[in-house]
């Protein structure tokens, strides 16, 4: 039997950890997760995780980076259904403030990523997103559906208000009574950047 090799082994063992974090910070929150609970359900040892991840808090990054990158996708798979790019533009907005309402996303990123890791505009996976969105402004200033104003303005503020949104509704008491209030105050607000036609 040929020997695994290290660099294979030692992505396996990233990815069982970041499995058993992202386990137990959706069902105990980041505060209460175990470090040993988790690096004995991932069947590795705390050096494990400190080495890959530096502490908890690592770990935590590495979680909230894979779970906002898969909102990431899913708010991008919003847009491509809508039937137009201003449409998308509004789905992927909606889409992620809609999401503060999965328990998994609400607690780990809307909830204790910003407790305990600070603002997610500078969250590398935000910044991501950040990119999506000022293409697809890029696209409609083009188009003549945009007002001629900043580019990066516009792809910060709205970027900036569906996060704000969904921090808003995860936070809440009565998410559901929230969302649609915040669904519909990000589309009125994004209406202002429509261009006039004459």
């Amino acid at each position: 039997m040929v020997p695994r090799r290290r660099a294979e082994t030692m992505e396996e063992n990233r990815a069982k950890l970041v499995s058993a974090g992202r386990r137990a910070f959706a069902e105990k929150g980041f505060a209460a997760a175990s470090m040993d609970d988790l690096t004995a359900e991932a069947g590795l040892t705390r050096g494990a995780l400190y080495h890959k991840f530096g502490d908890k808090k690592g770990l935590l990054a590495a979680v909230v980076a894979e779970v906002d990158g898969e909102m990431a996708a899913r708010a991008r798979d919003a847009a491509a259904s809508a039937g137009s790019d201003w449409d998308g533009l509004i789905a992927e907005g909606a889409a992620y403030i809609e999401m503060a309402l999965d328990p998994e996303i609400r607690r780990i990123v809307l909830l204790d990523g910003p407790a305990f890791l600070g603002d997610p505009s500078h969250w590398p996976s935000q910044n991501a997103c950040l990119e999506m969105t000022k293409q697809a402004v890029e696209r409609l200033m083009a188009d003549g559906m945009l007002k001629p104003v900043d580019v990066e303005a516009v792809a910060r503020l709205l970027n900036g208000a569906a996060l704000n949104a969904a921090l808003w509704v995860a936070a809440s008491d009565e998410p559901r009574s929230v969302l649609p209030r915040a669904v519909e105050a990000f589309r009125v607000m994004a209406s202002g950047l429509l261009a006039e036609r004459g």
